[in-house]
């Protein structure tokens, strides 16, 4: 494929394949580099390692206006959705945290050969200028969101109790009691407000 898009885009002097694992690469000093301006991401993501690369992109904070990717459908639902409704996961809170989301176009598996087992979607990141919420440790406050996720059957005082995020069930009790919410909700259940609630209080 390189080959063939060397020879097809010859003509062109703005036109540059650089071949390197998108997850190893300094994007960061890619874009500074090259100083461009109104950086867009456009991509076809291997489905299987979708997340790793959205969290790259979303964590470095790259000098980026926008990333449309098609994947998997849905983990497009999972993206796209608003936290706290039920097809959300703790990469929908990220995703939100980062960037506002839209669904573009689903793509039926019959558009491929030979056709995979599952619907894709072309997706829309917007980054935003400036984050919903105020958080004075982003990763004490991500860290929560994915103890919630990782036992998402559990209460969320119970998913603390069993993880090593270094927070104790007592103070979760405490600060659930002093934002009056009920010390049986499960995370999936709390807006990313109320998790940034949470978070600032500890």
């Amino acid at each position: 494929m390189i080959r063939i898009l060397k020879d097809r885009f010859s003509m062109y002097n703005n036109f540059e394949i650089i071949k390197q694992d998108v997850l190893k690469v300094d994007l960061n000093n890619l874009i500074k580099e090259n100083d461009f301006k109104n950086t867009k991401i456009v991509a076809n993501l291997p489905y299987y390692i979708t997340t790793p690369i959205i969290m790259k992109l979303l964590e470095e904070k790259l000098n980026i206006t926008s990333i449309t990717v098609m994947i998997q459908k849905e983990v497009a639902d999972r993206l796209t959705s608003t936290p706290g409704d039920k097809k959300s996961g703790a990469i929908t809170y990220a995703v939100y945290y980062y960037a506002t989301s839209e669904e573009i176009l689903t793509v039926p598996n019959t558009s491929f050969i030979p056709e995979p087992e599952v619907e894709s979607e072309v997706i829309k990141l917007t980054l935003r200028k400036e984050q919903p919420v105020k958080v004075k440790d982003e990763k004490k406050f991500f860290d929560l969101i994915k103890v919630a996720f990782m036992q998402r059957r559990k209460t969320l005082l119970n998913a603390v109790s069993n993880s090593n995020i270094g927070i104790s069930k007592e103070k979760i009790e405490q600060v659930l009691q002093e934002l009056g919410i009920d010390n049986k909700v499960r995370g999936e259940a709390l807006t990313i407000e109320q998790f940034a609630d949470i978070v600032e209080r500890i």
